[in-house]
């Protein structure tokens, strides 16, 4: 039965999210940068400066955020001692979370930006380190998109996290990654957001209409034999972190003001890492986003000026309309992803030697209705879909070999889930 002409009236029927404030996000990265430096080694006893601080400030707005939905965000704050080249005396790491319960305790979506700061060296725990925009806009970002969809129920449970220890070796990230493991959340999403608050890269170039979406192709958590049964079926470019990816474009074309996402097609920059990737070595869908252009005159870097070359992190160099932008698409990635059901585990493929293909997958909880996707084979974006209720369909004419298939699950409301790449069915 094909339900396409309900499930559309359904979701053009769900109300618009409101739009993030410039304002809200200035006045945030401003309070963080007060606390004159974020880093993990700095003082957790001065009310005013330091980690400590900047930590205890941002459970203040979660809680703030909280009472005025009628308590429906709860503080919670998790904490491990970690010890490495850049803490060799150790530290105590702690993440700040704002949970959203939904209607599905286990079943999460997360949005995090990391709380630390840093300057040249990287052991310097009492130099003054802004870190406008590595990473106070991602905290920013997380608090309003808190902001905007706190006075919604959701099917899933959403964490809001303000990590720490990024720049000590994405501690806090391995940190609620393990907790999320140990409680046994189901991950549909986690969207990294580090250094998304500028359009004006290095050397004066400006990039104010795009943010790049950095996803894995082949998962980190596959063993050789499912990463040689991937490569045979061709999902090279569907694993779950990039129909992630491509899912967030999606959303964000759909958004009025013609911001473009870019899928970056790597894990993250190249040669460098940040607070998705020990979520994606649990294999958790994970992305990050990032500006467009960046300035690594801002990055990491002592305040000062040299040869007429100003250095350092600071707020003057940000863009806060910008900013507004990618929260945006953010919120609206959340409020999909969270009302939607999970998407299905696997989707089985059975088309040999027949100019038909045979789709199958298990039932999930909650779905009214799946989503069957399709593309050719030399190509990267779906292009046709056909909405059924069963969870098995026959596509006619639509030879296995030269076609990609996937299936999301559907919700009462419209929502719809990530898509699941089709590779070959069990044998019987």
């Amino acid at each position: 039965m094909i339900i396409a002409p309900l499930l559309a009236a359904a979701a053009v029927a769900a109300a618009p999210l409101p739009s993030p404030s410039p304002a809200r996000l200035k006045a945030s990265v401003s309070a963080l940068v007060g606390f004159g430096t974020r880093h993990t080694l700095s003082t957790t006893t001065d009310p005013k400066r330091g980690i400590g601080a900047a930590r205890n400030w941002a459970a203040q707005q979660f809680e703030a955020i909280g009472r005025d939905c009628g308590g429906c965000i709860k503080v919670e704050r998790i904490s491990r001692r970690f010890t490495g080249p850049r803490a060799p005396d150790g530290v105590i790491v702690e993440d700040v979370l704002g949970i959203q319960p939904g209607r599905d305790p286990n079943r999460v979506v997360i949005i995090g930006g990391h709380i630390d700061s840093r300057v040249t060296d990287v052991m310097d725990a009492t130099s003054d380190a802004p870190g406008a925009n590595d990473d106070a806009s991602g905290v920013a970002l997380v608090l309003e998109t808190a902001r905007l969809l706190s006075k919604r129920k959701f099917d899933a449970t959403i964490v809001y996290v303000a990590f720490s220890a990024e720049e000590q070796g994405l501690w806090g990230a391995e940190l609620l990654a393990d907790t999320a493991a140990t409680r046994g959340w189901q991950v549909s999403a986690m969207l990294n957001n580090d250094i998304v608050g500028n359009s004006i890269g290095q050397s004066g170039v400006r990039d104010a209409n795009r943010v790049r979406v950095f996803s894995e192709g082949i998962r980190a958590s596959e063993d050789l034999p499912q990463q040689q049964r991937r490569r045979g079926e061709g999902g090279e470019d569907d694993g779950p972190s990039r129909a992630l990816a491509k899912t967030i474009d999606g959303i964000a074309d759909a958004i009025p003001g013609g911001f473009d996402v870019v899928i970056d097609r790597r894990p993250d920059r190249f040669g460098r890492g940040g607070d998705h990737e020990p979520f994606l070595k649990r294999g958790y869908p994970a992305v990050r986003f990032s500006v467009g252009a960046e300035n690594w005159d801002a990055q990491h870097q002592d305040l000062r000026t040299e040869k007429g070359i100003v250095y350092g992190d600071t707020i003057d160099r940000m863009d806060f309309a910008y900013l507004a932008k990618v929260t945006a698409i953010n919120a609206a990635t959340l409020a999909r992803l969270a009302a939607a059901p999970a998407a299905p585990a696997s989707v089985g493929l059975v088309g040999d030697l027949s100019r038909d293909t045979q789709v199958s997958w298990a039932p999930v909880p909650g779905a009214v209705g799946y989503r069957i996707r399709w593309r050719a084979n030399d190509t990267a974006a779906w292009a046709k879909s056909k909405d059924v209720t069963g969870t098995n369909a026959t596509m006619p004419q639509l030879p296995v070999d030269d076609t990609f298939f996937a299936v999301s699950s559907l919700g009462a409301d419209g929502s719809e889930s990530l898509p699941t790449f089709g590779g070959r069915a069990p044998r019987r």
